[in-house]
């Protein structure tokens, strides 16, 4: 396994030749990094599924480099997500739309749909370029757990079983994008980088989808997004448990308490501020052996939505 800078043209003619050749190549996003392989290509995505250890209902995202790469993967793309895209492609947002019968049923876990998103980071859009196919990538990190924005948090979790890492940075955005349904209904499936409301300033209202045992799109089981120590979202009037090494993971500033060590996403409690640093935040708490997480509660709006919607998955069902 190789580590090589995104921005050489070598590292990407590289990686794009290993995609090609069936290999799985971890690279950055404006979101988070993604661990991709062929499309095309049922056994390098099974690579995927088995390096991650993600289970196979579970649907994968492809990323393609041009809103006119649609025609080759999906069977239709109504005004509606003509309009989505034309506002917010190239972007952090996954649409879900009729698949056309030469993807193959692994990237989709044999349902009639695909996830699609361009997104709009350079190094991607150059791999996608370079690799001459379209890209199905999850994030760049063991199933369940924390998503990667740094090349450090591959490395620790899952570098040695991938074929080339290109290293773009931190990731700008720092959560996974929003994916939305078209089909009968507009649904958001998950919040992500791309705010409810600007969607819904544009197609209007949107239903919300539960996670099902089954997911329609990525990120939609229960328990999700999880450190390797438990995470609990402190409630109002909850007292601080004692005798435990304790972190905090803060919205906007410390608060008092027994606590190890804390994390403040933004002093100046900005939400998009927030996202960026959500993952790398939640990762330094989860590198130093404590006993618990707590975390505090963020506004349920904007990228606070996905935030949120983050935390209660890495909380996972709570006793009562």
């Amino acid at each position: 396994m190789k580590v090589l800078k995104g921005q050489d043209p070598s590292a990407i003619k590289e990686a794009g030749r290993i995609i090609r050749e069936g290999g799985i190549v971890v690279f950055p996003t404006e979101t988070v990094y993604g661990l991709g392989a062929d499309a095309f290509n049922p056994q390098a995505v099974a690579r995927v599924f088995e390096v991650k250890k993600r289970p196979f209902f579970d649907p994968l995202i492809v990323h393609v480099k041009d809103p006119k790469d649609l025609e080759e993967l999906c069977e239709g793309v109504d005004q509606r997500a003509k309009k989505l895209i034309e506002r917010f492609w190239p972007g952090p947002l996954t649409l879900v739309l009729p698949k056309k019968d030469k993807v193959p049923d692994i990237v989709t876990s044999g349902l009639k749909t695909v996830a699609v998103r361009m997104p709009s980071h350079p190094i991607a859009l150059s791999l996608i370029r370079e690799s001459q196919t379209f890209i199905a990538a999850p994030s760049a990190n063991s199933f369940g757990k924390l998503s990667p924005t740094r090349v450090e948090h591959v490395l620790r979790d899952i570098g040695d079983k991938v074929d080339l890492i290109l290293d773009g940075g931190p990731c700008e955005v720092g959560v996974e994008s929003t994916i939305l349904a078209l089909y009968p209904r507009p649904t958001l499936l998950r919040p992500g980088g791309i705010p409810r409301e600007e969607i819904e300033r544009l197609i209007g209202k949107l239903e919300s989808h539960p996670s099902r045992e089954k997911p329609l799109a990525p990120g939609e089981l229960p328990k999700h997004y999880s450190p390797h120590t438990p995470l609990r979202i402190i409630r109002e009037g909850e007292k601080i448990p004692e005798g435990l090494k304790i972190g905090l993971l803060a919205f906007k500033r410390p608060r008092e308490g027994p606590f190890w060590a804390v994390e403040v996403l933004s002093e100046k409690g900005d939400l998009r501020e927030a996202a960026s640093r959500f993952f790398e935040a939640l990762h330094r708490l989860d590198q130093l052996g404590l006993d618990l997480i707590l975390a505090e509660p963020l506004p349920e709006e904007g990228l606070g939505l996905a935030i949120m919607d983050r935390l209660r998955k890495a909380e996972g069902e709570r006793e009562a």
